[in-house]
């Protein structure tokens, strides 16, 4: 077994930002050398996410679109009381995507749909540099 874990920086995103890292995440696992196995992608922080989906236009207007709805930025936040950050719908965001994803790597490529990209998301309300690990695990 052997393990590959690498550091990608993301420089000033902003709020709702959303960017295909496949390429990143592709370029990393063949520098791993591993063919058979998982490739897991991890966003450090708290107010970002990781998952995937058809990085299209419509598709990305979309995504921004429903994250409004289900935690909208103008409701009211304990979180914003507590710390004045304005930033509790960008915490609640990031918990309901997840930080993480992980995928299955066979014959050295990652198991992703035709129309399936990695993506990461900004959610935080002010321009951040981000710190994603990529960790290829396998044979």
């Amino acid at each position: 077994m052997s393990v590959y874990s690498t550091k990608v920086v993301l420089s000033k995103t902003g709020e709702l930002d959303i960017l295909n890292v496949t390429d990143i995440v592709r370029l990393e696992v063949d520098r791993s050398g591993i063919k058979e196995g998982i490739v897991n992608v991890f966003v450090i922080g708290s107010t970002a996410g990781v998952t995937t989906m058809e990085y299209e236009p419509g598709l990305v207007i979309d995504m921004k679109a429903a994250l409004e709805r289900i935690a909208p930025r103008n409701a009211e936040y304990e979180h914003h009381k507590m710390w004045h950050d304005d930033n509790g719908h960008s915490h609640i965001r990031a918990s309901l995507l997840g930080p993480s994803i992980t995928l299955p790597l066979n014959k050295g490529r990652m198991a992703l749909g035709t129309w399936q990209q990695i993506v990461f998301i900004e959610l935080d309300n002010k321009p951040r540099t981000r710190e994603i690990i990529i960790t290829v695990n396998g044979e």
